[in-house]
């Protein structure tokens, strides 16, 4: 009677039909309290129908009964496993394999715990095990894949799921997971195609959705991104991380309203989202609302201390509303930070804080540590001695931008003999006049904007090119990543950050005597390179409006004295401002014309005026308007007045250009030195002054002495033809020099190395 109620039973638990096989097996029960199979039977329905504590009082009953159950031992093993009672579930697996060596079974789920508990090396072992005995079970090869991952093989992991996957190619979860394994090793490209496999075989699945879009942000390819997170999150709108997510896609691919609504999403669904919250942050500060994002930064920072450079950003947004109540207090703070190795503030926000260039170069060796690519050694090349040299610009600034205007004149002048140039232009692809300039001076012009790091350091590897030209370096759209992987054997930081990379990854910077004296060569990882004027390329083409503004027109005082200041707002401190009120108070004639920012700022400089006793209304803000109308407005103008620790860099060299004179401080860093390099450069070098008294009396001197000031003008009116900063050919010639030096210093198998170019013709 029993054996047929217990084959009765198992009959119904085969059909799936267990709670008429659970009353067949009581009534075993009820005539035979301690029969085995009963129990066990039992504790197996239990189990599936989710009542893990009968299943487990059920199975143990069982093992009283029969202790060399091996199958029992198992089963148990599996609910303690799902219970999170990981220790007694190993355990039990070992009881299980102690009476059964080949229980497959057993071993795999031991492996799998063993991989749970990040015993990752013994559930290799375990895996191998199994694999030696039993090669064509699909999910042993993919849990030893998954190990695999677990200790950072992924080339072996791939492997595992290659093989896996010949024996289940309809898996998506192991096309997915070699997906994660081609992402490891940096081939995001392929990483999407097995993605893509697994959509084919589970085309609904939203996880499958999401991790695409996220391969799609890496590829750069942001308009697809974009529309793969939309479809995931219709499927899945209740996920903040997604739309975290989807609004970084949306950052990159430009659309940064919509950013903004979608981290909002983010953050309405997970209020406690940090990182979300500080993306919009991001966003606001980029839209220059200033003040709401220093807001958004507090919060986060109050939220988690250490959140990488959110602190940074919250002091340059005070910064660039001119609140300076806490200034001196957070220079400290981030200076004595980043002594101590933390990532509190970008190097391109650095600079306008720091005062000391060894800060600025450990600023430079943290960020650069958080970069994905190992810093790669330069590869040898030799190319024939009389063969053109190959020099590779990359830039995210061939746009309206300063760097352009800058360089534009030197891509025109290069000597096509003896130079193959190619560019290379990240970013969005903006038409301007000044984007058609710059592409008409290159042989080869590449829009690398979709394109990967990996994938831009290949193609210029490919067409060997001998210097790669970094104009970018940390600034907006910076791309450190495509320079470690070393496309080039010689890579030179030039013109666009007036800094260090802190990074082995550049072998040159190009600089002046005024910018980098021999003494402060250590506080850069580049070898220094001196050119002979001015490190800043100019274009003696600049574009100046026709249009001859009146003073009336710009809004200013006719009769008054026009101090001047063009640069960021953020480039203002304290001190300087002092000078300026004091200048103000000594000239009642004079007013301050100032660019404006935003309105938060204005606000703040008018009432830092009052506070120094100057009228609110002596201070002039100018609009922002076309930079061919802006330099021409600056003749308007009497005096620009410098700021430091970051100067005026082209903002000075447009002054100079229609004959305005600027008073600058030399300062301790690079950035706080360019202005005086342009000032010697263009033959007024005694504008250029080492104390604020002594900025302070130049200023005031020129100010009351209104007919040399007049002289001064016209000297540099006159200079402009023939002074060193706006030779634009003979600058031209000097960076050449530098290349070929650095070519023949490859060529030779000698390392790189500081040297000063000779003056050209």
């Amino acid at each position: 009677m029993t054996e047929s109620l217990l084959r009765a039973a198992g009959a119904l638990g085969g059909a799936g039909k267990f709670a008429e096989a659970a009353a067949l097996y009581h009534q075993v029960l009820q005539r035979e309290p301690t029969n085995f199979h009963a129990l066990h039977a039992l504790g197996l329905i239990s189990y599936r129908s989710g009542r893990l504590q009968d299943a487990e009082r059920l199975i143990a009953q069982a093992l009283t009964v029969n202790p060399s159950a091996a199958e029992a031992h198992y089963n148990l093993a599996s609910i303690q496993m799902r219970s999170g009672r990981l220790n007694e579930a190993l355990n039990g697996f070992d009881r299980a394999l102690r009476i059964k060596p080949d229980y497959i079974e057993a071993r795999g789920s031991r492996a799998g715990l063993l991989l749970q508990m990040g015993r990752h090396a013994e559930s290799l072992a375990e895996c191998d095990r199994l694999v030696a005995t039993n090669a064509q079970i699909p999910q042993v090869w993919a849990m030893r894949a998954c190990t695999l991952m677990s200790l950072n093989r992924p080339g072996e992991a791939l492997e595992g799921f290659d093989r896996a996957l010949k024996f289940a190619p309809s898996s998506a979860a192991l096309w997915r997971d070699r997906a994660l394994a081609l992402l490891a090793l940096q081939r995001p490209a392929e990483a999407l195609s097995s993605l893509e496999r697994a959509l084919a075989l589970e085309p609904s699945n939203a996880e499958l959705m999401l991790r695409r879009a996220d391969i799609l942000v890496l590829l750069k390819r942001y308009a697809d991104a974009i529309t793969a997170y939309d479809a995931a999150l219709a499927r899945q709108p209740n996920d903040s991380d997604a739309w975290n997510r989807h609004g970084i896609a949306l950052v990159e691919g430009g659309r940064k309203p919509e950013a903004r609504e979608a981290f909002e999403r983010a953050i309405r669904l997970d209020s406690a989202h940090v990182e979300a919250r500080n993306n919009r942050a991001n966003i606001l500060f980029e839209l220059k609302r200033f003040a709401e994002a220093a807001v958004e930064y507090e919060q986060v920072v109050r939220a988690v201390s250490h959140t990488p450079y959110t602190e940074g950003f919250l002091i340059q947004s005070r910064m660039r509303i001119c609140d300076w109540r806490s200034l001196e207090e957070d220079r400290q703070r981030l200076s004595t930070a980043i002594r101590k190795g933390q990532r509190v503030i970008d190097p391109q926000g650095f600079l306008a804080i720091c005062r000391d260039p060894d800060d600025q170069l450990r600023c430079a060796r943290i960020y650069m540590q958080d970069e994905a690519a190992p810093s790669l050694p330069p590869q040898r090349r030799h190319g024939a001695a009389n063969s053109r040299i190959r020099i590779a610009y990359i830039s995210a600034d061939f746009r309206p931008h300063p760097v352009a205007f800058l360089i534009a004149g030197v891509f025109e002048h290069h000597n096509r003999h003896e130079f193959e140039l190619t560019a290379v232009a990240l970013g969005h692809p903006v038409k301007s006049k000044i984007r058609e300039r710059i592409a008409g001076a290159f042989e080869n012009f590449l829009d690398a904007s979709n394109q990967t790091d990996h994938e831009i350091a290949a193609r210029l590897a490919n067409i060997e090119i001998d210097i790669a030209v970094d104009l970018t370096g940390f600034t907006d759209g910076c791309r450190p990543g495509i320079f470690l992987r070393r496309p080039a054997p010689i890579q030179v930081n030039f013109l666009g950050f007036p800094g260090t990379m802190g990074s082995p990854h550049i072998d040159y910077i190009i600089a002046d005597r005024f910018l980098i004296p021999e003494q402060d060569q250590r506080f850069f990882s580049e070898r220094v390179v001196y050119l002979p004027h001015t490190y800043q390329a100019n274009d003696n083409r600049r574009e100046v409006a026709d249009r001859v503004l009146t003073r009336r027109d710009a809004g200013l005082p006719e009769d008054a004295f026009v101090f001047c200041c063009f640069n960021n707002n953020y480039k203002i401190t304290p001190d300087i401002f002092d000078v300026w009120m004091k200048l103000l108070r000594s000239i009642p004639d004079a007013v301050l014309w100032l660019l404006q920012d935003n309105e938060d700022a204005a606000v703040n400089l008018r009432r830092e005026a009052a506070a120094r006793q100057v009228g609110a209304e002596r201070l002039i803000f100018a609009a922002r308007i076309s930079p061919a109308e802006h330099i021409a407005r600056q003749h308007l103008a009497d005096l620009f007045l410098d700021t430091s620790p970051y100067s005026a860099h082209t903002t000075c060299s447009d002054a100079l250009f229609v004959g305005l004179p600027v008073v600058s401080l030399y300062g301790p860093t690079f950035p706080a030195r360019v202005a005086v390099s342009l000032l010697h450069a263009a033959g007024v070098g005694d504008l250029a002054t080492d104390s604020l008294e002594s900025y302070h009396a130049r200023a005031l001197y020129l100010a009351q002495n209104r007919h040399e000031l007049k002289q001064l003008r016209a000297k540099l009116v006159e200079n402009r033809t023939r002074c060193a900063l706006f030779d634009t050919a003979r600058f031209t010639r000097d960076l050449e020099q530098a290349y070929r030096q650095m070519v023949v210093f490859h060529r030779e198998g000698l390392p790189p190395r500081a040297f000063a170019v000779e003056a050209s013709a």
